[in-house]
């Protein structure tokens, strides 16, 4: 599993760390791995020409030492000083012994638009909304140019602790970062600044619980529902789906092609689809007798299509059963109803409706997505699946927010979010627990997307089809 933790937390570990080292050794560990992923990414590091963007932290100390140990190997290496008063006096000796040079702001333009290699060292962690002014030249001059650019910790500029961008920041090919990830290389938009993520390891001794935590293959395959030898389609657990409309019949097929390949032994569907979905899956039992007649189930997937029938939604809600609400059901499900359940509750917004439910703009959620999600889950006490390019799963009791990745942007279309419902609400039937059952289902329903699109667009049917072959990668 892929962990991230805050600044305290990382700050935290760093003093216990180096009060049981010699002085500078911390720093040396991060530039001895720094310099190593500039030398993998360069190739050829001899006759290499280098810019290092030095500001006046611990960061601009790691790109001198750094700068230092490429300069040793050969390479051309001109550190660029933003604050020359307070830059690290250690590491600035350091590169100038191993035949480096530094200069002011003034030629940095220049050097950047010849350089092969770039490093950011200009913020810290620490460091707290967009580029200051002298800045920002140098982080356009960089993402103009063709050399790489490698930001040291994160890219300067984005808020390490929510993923927020405020203002300008540097865009980075490369994130190498020290003792741990952090939650603003995981989540957007932060994330999409950090380009690819190396993790050098420094030794530090971090809590059991992280902030932010990312599953891997291994994590969702020990999560996933294997039939036993004596297991029939009622042990397996029954999915119900309540879903459709007259007018939006295909989200009722859509969320049962997810639900019959979440795991579940088997889908009742209730609604005015009925006709289409046993068209399409007649392996379906189908009822029209409303979700209380459906017969018994061990969750509930509700809203997709549902147009305006909030009777529907409030019966589900009233089950004593897990519930995942989705689309149309987020609307019309009242926020003392979802809170006075016992059973688990899973919401599935997408931002513009988790925007709509916090009473805010879009752009506001998709800013700041952690703190939206972790919003939604506390107000209506329910673990909440924050969909979009890194889908955040926050629980209404804290902990760690999950962060999912493996999905492209090509899942942007019509119908992938009734899929996912079903998929997340198959696995809630099998047994899982509503944060284990969206991430999980996240997971499998991102690589799904991938292995449909291959690069090309895809329909939401291609991804609910591509599950089987997700999840037997997840399982192999």
């Amino acid at each position: 599993m892929r962990t991230a933790y805050s600044v305290e937390t990382v700050r935290a570990a760093e003093r216990e760390l180096m009060a049981r080292l010699p002085d500078g050794a911390l720093m040396q560990r991060a530039a001895a791995g720094l310099a190593a992923a500039c030398a993998d990414l360069l190739g050829r590091v001899y006759g290499s020409r280098v810019v290092l963007l030095v500001g006046s932290g611990d960061n601009g100390g790691d790109a001198l030492y750094a700068g230092a140990r490429l300069a040793r190997r050969g390479a051309g290496v001109t550190a660029v000083l933003l604050a020359p008063e307070r830059a690290h006096a250690g590491g600035l000796a350091a590169l100038r012994r191993a035949g480096g040079r530094a200069t002011g702001a003034g030629a940095a333009e220049e050097l950047i638009r010849r350089a092969d290699l770039v490093v950011d060292g200009i913020v810290g962690i620490g460091g707290k909304g967009g580029l200051r002014p002298d800045a920002v030249p140098l982080a356009a001059a960089a993402e103009r140019s063709r050399a790489a650019v490698v930001a040291v910790d994160l890219p300067s500029g984005v808020d390490v602790d929510t993923g927020e961008v405020h203002g300008a920041a540097v865009r980075a090919d490369l994130t190498v970062t020290f003792g741990t990830h952090k939650p603003g290389l995981l989540i957007d938009p932060a994330r999409e600044y950090a380009g690819s993520v190396r993790l050098v390891d420094i030794g530090l001794e971090l809590p059991a619980e992280p902030d932010l935590e990312a599953l891997q293959h291994a994590d969702v395959a020990r999560l996933l529902p294997v039939p036993a030898v004596e297991s029939d389609k009622y042990r397996r657990g029954v999915v119900g789906v309540a879903a459709g409309s007259a007018r939006y019949p295909g989200a009722a097929v859509l969320a049962v092609a997810g639900a019959l390949r979440g795991g579940a032994g088997a889908v009742r569907y209730v609604g005015p689809a009925g006709d289409a979905v046993i068209a399409r899956f007649p392996e379906t039992l189908v009822s029209d007798q409303g979700p209380k007649r459906a017969g018994r189930v061990q969750a509930w997937v509700v809203g997709p299509g549902a147009g305006e029938d909030a009777a529907t939604v409030a019966e589900v809600l009233a089950a004593d059963v897990p519930v995942l609400i989705d689309a149309d059901g987020l609307r019309l499900a009242e926020v003392g109803a979802v809170r006075g359940r016992t059973a688990p509750t899973l919401m599935t917004p997408h931002a513009g409706e988790a925007a709509a439910l916090l009473g805010v703009a879009r752009e506001e959620v998709e800013g700041a997505r952690l703190g939206a999600v972790r919003e939604l889950a506390g107000r209506y006490g329910a673990t909440v699946l924050l969909k979009g390019s890194t889908t955040l799963v926050a629980d209404s009791g804290g902990g760690a927010v999950r962060v999912n990745a493996t999905g492209t942007g090509w899942l942007a279309t019509a119908g992938s979010g009734d899929v996912l419902s079903g998929l997340a609400g198959s696995l809630l039937a099998a047994g899982l627990s509503a944060v284990d059952a969206g991430s999980a289902g996240a997971y499998l329903h991102g690589l799904a997307g991938r292995f449909a699109a291959g690069g090309a667009p895809v329909g939401a049917s291609d991804v609910a089809a591509a599950v089987g072959r997700a999840w037997r990668d997840v399982v192999a």
